[in-house]
């Protein structure tokens, strides 16, 4: 079969469609993260069922990675997409009439489920449809999503409730899911063809992942970028406290904080698409995992010394710059020669980055004592784990070079976009 041609143009809508598609999952996530209290009073249920809501999100969106991810590479990436937007707008508007929290935990889970395909599928598509160095680029621009999305959307959040309830939150998120469902029919064409498409159904679907869990090189890369973006999940969880309890700031200030740490995702990633071309994204992951593990350790250091606000907030901000520099680059080097499986490969890696941050962001509330010293513990002991992992995965770049800037010989690169925040 001849290779797939390298698109030559990069259209500014297409990417503005896939962009809006990845920000689905963090305004489902975080946008209603402001109106817990008012959920609880209204529900006559305690927080702690509260937020079992969000855990419930949370693990339908892994498994719905898992299993729209594979459906598209039997059925294509349509199909599966405009079927599960369909899907996120009932569930949608169905909270907006929940009388209990066991019915809102259970349809946020369908929520979750759904929201995956717009996340997934996106990577898919680019996979489909971008070769060589513009995998990268596309996947930089997705990024300013990413670090904005979930800067965003608590801010949206807490202007609805300004004008309406916690449910007119769930009314906007059905009315997004319209939108997305009515531009995604019109201009989003079928991006896989049927020759290219995987034959076998579910026991094929199966082996396909055992093959990609036993795939050493790609799981690792896959569990440093999951690893890494456990860190991100740390700060997200935890910042609150850090600068809100700890070092006494107001909400105003404490969003200026906040806002700093997605600018310097957003700038970094930017950076690292300006350096495609330039460099191997072999040779930007390996500069920024060691830079974020030496950013992570002074900062561990400094806030066991017990430092400021100004000390800590600088290497907090700097070590989040280097997550702009690593997420583009592993799944673009871990996903480079799956191309035959790419919604699968997608799938698994984000299931892994949501399933490892899930569990790792609740431990420094587990730790107690300097909520600084938690965070910034944690997120040095993630990122020493991703700088181990690329130390073991780098040995196969020297036994076998890897290049996902070349063109391949029979299917283009994957590169894969990982949400910031779930929480």
């Amino acid at each position: 079969m001849p290779p797939t041609p390298a698109r030559t143009r990069i259209g500014a809508g297409f990417i503005l469609l896939l962009s809006a598609l990845t920000a689905i999952g963090p305004l489902t996530f975080d946008t209603y993260l402001a109106a817990f209290p008012e959920i609880a009073v209204d529900l006559s249920a305690s927080s702690a069922l509260v937020q079992l809501t969000l855990t419930a999100s949370l693990a339908g969106l892994a498994l719905g990675q898992l299993l729209i991810g594979s459906l598209s590479d039997t059925y294509g990436r349509r199909r599966p997409l405009l079927g599960s937007l369909a899907v996120y707008v009932l569930a949608s508007t169905a909270i907006v009439f929940a009388g209990s929290v066991g019915m809102l935990t259970a349809l946020r889970f369908v929520q979750g489920f759904s929201a995956a395909a717009g996340m997934v599928l996106s990577m898919a598509i680019i996979q489909d449809k971008y070769t060589g160095i513009q995998v990268s680029k596309v996947l930089a621009r997705l990024m300013l999503v990413v670090g904005v999305a979930p800067i965003l959307a608590p801010t949206i959040g807490a202007q609805l409730l300004r004008f309406g309830s916690w449910r007119s939150i769930f009314g906007f998120l059905a009315a997004t899911g319209v939108v997305l469902l009515v531009l995604a029919a019109v201009f989003l064409r079928e991006s896989l063809p049927v020759e290219r498409r995987r034959l076998g159904g579910t026991s094929a679907a199966l082996g396909t992942y055992r093959d990609l869990l036993t795939n050493r090189p790609f799981l690792g890369l896959a569990l440093l970028s999951a690893f890494y973006m456990s860190a991100l999940f740390t700060y997200v969880a935890s910042s609150t406290f850090v600068f809100q309890a700890g070092f006494g700031l107001d909400v105003q200030q404490f969003g200026f904080v906040f806002a700093g740490g997605a600018a310097a995702i957003t700038i970094a990633s930017q950076v690292c698409g300006a350096l495609v071309g330039r460099f191997q994204p072999t040779q930007i992951l390996t500069f920024a995992v060691w830079s974020g593990l030496g950013l992570s350790t002074a900062l561990f250091v400094v806030a066991l010394a017990g430092g400021g606000l100004v000390p800590v907030g600088v290497l907090l901000i700097l070590t989040l710059a280097t997550a702009g520099l690593v997420m583009p680059s592993a799944p673009a080097i871990a996903l480079a020669t799956n191309g035959h499986r790419a919604g699968s490969a997608a799938a698994l890696l984000g299931a892994l980055q949501f399933g490892v941050g899930a569990l790792i962001a609740p431990i420094t509330g587990l730790l107690g004592g300097d909520p600084a010293v938690a965070m910034a513990g944690v997120m040095f002991t993630m990122i020493a784990l991703s700088a181990i992992l690329l130390a073991a995965v780098s040995r196969t770049w020297r036994r076998q070079p890897v290049a996902p800037l070349a063109p391949p010989t029979s299917v283009p690169a994957i590169t894969a976009e990982i949400p910031v925040s779930a929480l």
